[in-house]
């Protein structure tokens, strides 16, 4: 079984809602000096919502309405900074700009600075900074940062190591829907790292990771159901999850599937199609799948 998985993704979403107010009316709040308007102008042109999208125009409204103290519109310069949109890209200005959200108690900001110190990206790398920050982010209701602090916790950087406390941040995450808290969840009581061991709890947790769309969720399934372990077994629902994570990239899973179609378990019997998924999951750098392939290929 997968260890956890470790990511962390930097959100790219607004500060805050565009109003259902309309173009020309944003513009003229904006022109009589209302930061709203201008903040709500420069996410119409971020998006292209309602007119043709530009970046450029997007950057002079956030940094028009940043300097006029508004932290969302620090949080989305930093964004168009970090991403170099509308602007050379730079992280030594994002980080600027989303310290100045967080310390505005931006929690997007705050999450987003705790993934710069965690790659070392504007900043020299620094594990205890950034787990200050996603503390901050998701006690401040930042699911990503829970997520995020649960993964520091799991592999005791800038931290001490604890699986009791990293479990309990992934459950955070995963009530809150993030699917990768739900997967490494899975994994935990999978493992009984930091739980009590229970077949069936991992099982719910993969299934709902897998419906969330992490392919290793489904993977994971897939071997629950293959192995009878915390559901009923099922050859036909395993191979089902199989075909799932390998038309998502996961090689495992393609070679799982080959196995599954060489020996016709709730599928057909058909070597093509075991030699075309071990194919793939050779090309996926699984050495297993390139020798069951030339075996098979020489019959």
């Amino acid at each position: 079984m997968k260890k956890t998985i470790l990511i962390a993704l930097i959100l790219l979403g607004f500060g805050t809602s565009v109003s259902a107010f309309t173009f020309a009316e944003n513009k003229k709040a904006c022109d009589s000096g209302d930061m709203n308007g201008c903040f709500n102008l420069g996410v119409m042109y971020d998006n292209g919502q309602g007119l043709k999208q530009d970046y450029f125009k997007a950057v002079k409204l956030y940094t028009k309405v940043c300097d006029g103290g508004d932290i969302d519109g620090c949080y989305n310069l930093g964004v168009m900074y970090y991403d170099g949109k509308g602007v050379k890209q730079d992280y030594f200005k994002a980080v600027k700009l989303y310290t100045k959200a967080c310390d505005g108690e931006n929690m997007k900001g705050c999450y987003n600075l705790g993934v710069m110190y965690d790659k070392g990206q504007g900043m020299k790398q620094d594990y205890f900074k950034s787990v200050k920050l996603y503390t901050k982010a998701c006690d401040g209701g930042d699911i990503d940062g829970c997520y995020n602090l649960g993964v520091k916790y799991d592999k005791g950087q800038g931290v001490k190591q604890d699986d009791f406390k990293s479990a309990k941040l992934y459950t955070k995450a995963c009530d809150g829907g993030n699917v990768l808290g739900c997967y490494n969840l899975g994994v935990m009581y999978d493992n009984g790292q930091g739980v009590k061991q229970d077949d069936f709890k991992s099982a719910k947790l993969y299934t709902k990771a897998c419906d969330g769309g992490n392919v290793l969720g489904c993977y994971n399934l897939g071997v629950k159901y293959d192995k009878g372990r915390g559901v009923k077994q099922d050859d036909f629902k395993s191979a089902k999850l199989y075909t799932k994570a390998c038309d998502g990239g996961n090689v495992l899973g393609c070679y799982n599937l080959g196995n599954v179609y060489y020996y016709g378990q709730g599928v057909r019997q058909s070597n093509k199609n075991a030699l075309k998924y071990w194919g793939k999951a050779c090309d996926g750098g699984y050495a297993s799948a390139c020798e069951n392939y030339a075996i098979v290929n020489k019959k």
